[in-house]
């Protein structure tokens, strides 16, 4: 599984996530690596599809069901009702992902 970490220079959220998402992998006994991309500028968040930082993707696949959907891409925070992604949000996302091989 590719377990991508999106984000701008400089996020509160990003560490604090990054953990979250360990911990979920860690839970699930998944050994994914997980990846980091800086995103430094407009142009590379329009190019990403980058819906904010902290973005987590599975396989490519955004964690938010119906992120597909939107078309906000932009150098901005992301907004999640704990300020990152929920234990239940990833975990959900690891184990779809585990089920589909990332295929939707």
């Amino acid at each position: 599984m590719k377990v991508e970490v999106l984000y701008f220079e400089g996020c509160p959220n990003h560490l604090p996530a990054l953990e979250r998402i360990r911990e979920v992998l860690q839970e699930e006994s998944c050994d994914a690596e997980v990846e980091e991309v800086l995103v430094p500028d407009a142009d590379a968040a329009q190019s990403a599809k980058f819906l904010g930082s902290p973005t987590i993707r599975l396989n490519g696949i955004d964690i938010e069901p119906n992120a597909g959907e939107r078309e906000d891409f932009g150098l901005m925070c992301r907004r999640y009702p704990e300020g990152i992604p929920s234990h239940e949000l990833i975990r959900g996302a690891v184990r779809s992902a585990l089920l589909t091989g990332g295929k939707g």
